[in-house]
């Protein structure tokens, strides 16, 4: 009965609604700003932080198959050959699937101009340049241990070696700086991002300082007297 009687008798004047839409609007552009930060730092978190991470995973993952192939290279028989060189195809699908899952992300273009699409791009080629490479040496290896004579298995083997050594490693090495160039770029990015962020939180507090200034100050000039007879 009380809420009743409060709700009928409520009746806020002119004034005070002109006050509580400013104090409500004050609120929301903040809260809208505020909210905008919170999504910057949930991008930087699941997309850059977590991302670099990834691109270093992949970066480990290439070493991995790289080292793989060079004990390859010195298996002792055909059964530790084609044991040691089974696991290359899940090993490349990963470091595949890694990229792709990265590229699947919102790639952005730096103030700078650095550009994850361009760089991401890069590394796919690069990675698939090295990969093509590496199974040149695999089949020359597998024709290696097929090879019936000696001197054909010592000349097989030599040849694989020098392609590894050679043209494999020239592969690894722009795969390596397609991979810091992203990483680069990731932070290049990253640092835009916190700089928007760190901006839109100092304009937020300015606009939170100001705006209760204005409205305190703007709430007394209506709440005198004078400003009531006006």
């Amino acid at each position: 009965m009380g809420l009743t009687t409060f709700i009928r008798s409520f009746r806020p004047s002119g004034t005070q609604l002109f006050i509580s839409l400013l104090i409500a609007g004050l609120g929301w552009l903040s809260g809208q700003a505020l909210s905008r930060v919170d999504q910057d730092l949930r991008i930087m978190h699941a997309e850059y932080t977590l991302g670099a991470t990834d691109l270093a995973h992949i970066s480990a993952n290439v070493m991995r198959y790289r080292n793989t192939i060079i004990h390859a290279l010195e298996a002792k028989s055909r059964e530790d050959f084609e044991q040691i060189t089974e696991s290359l195809p899940a090993q490349r699908a990963t470091i595949q699937h890694a990229v792709d899952q990265y590229a699947a992300e919102g790639l952005r273009i730096s103030r700078s101009g650095r550009s994850e699409p361009e760089d991401i791009q890069a590394v796919r080629y690069s990675l698939d340049q090295y990969f093509s490479t590496a199974s040149t040496t695999i089949q020359l290896l597998t024709q290696e241990w097929m090879a019936t004579s000696p001197t054909e298995r010592e000349a097989i083997r030599r040849k694989a070696e020098e392609h590894a050594a050679d043209n494999a490693g020239a592969k690894m090495i722009q795969v390596s700086l397609a991979l810091d160039r992203l990483l680069d770029t990731v932070a290049d990015v990253a640092k835009d991002m916190r700089d928007e962020g760190t901006k839109r939180i100092r304009l937020t507090i300015l606009l939170l300082v100001g705006g209760s200034f204005f409205i305190a100050i703007l709430n007394l000039l209506l709440s005198s007297p004078r400003g009531t007879q006006a």
